[in-house]
């Protein structure tokens, strides 16, 4: 019987999340979001899968994709207040 090392496990989710974050961005696509939430949503997503994948190459794709995750909300969350804060 094998056992799943914990090395093994951030690696699947490494692979998972970004799936799920992509499956979820797919399936907001038919909810009315509005620009700020498809901003921060946006920048989730990207930052997740980024980190997934620097993550992976250092060995640690979940815990990436985590980081990644929360530096890729608060750059959407940013983004989108630099965005309103020129449009007024």
């Amino acid at each position: 019987m094998s056992r799943t090392t914990p090395k093994v496990i951030y690696v699947r989710l490494g692979i998972l999340v970004p799936v799920l974050l992509a499956m979820s961005v797919t399936a907001c696509s038919q909810v009315s979001l509005t620009e700020s939430q498809r901003n921060i949503l946006g920048g989730t997503a990207v930052g997740a899968a980024g980190g997934a994948a620097v993550g992976a190459i250092s060995g640690d794709a979940g815990l990436g994709a985590a980081i990644g995750a929360g530096a890729g909300f608060l750059g959407g969350f940013i983004y989108d207040l630099l965005r309103r804060s020129r449009s007024q």
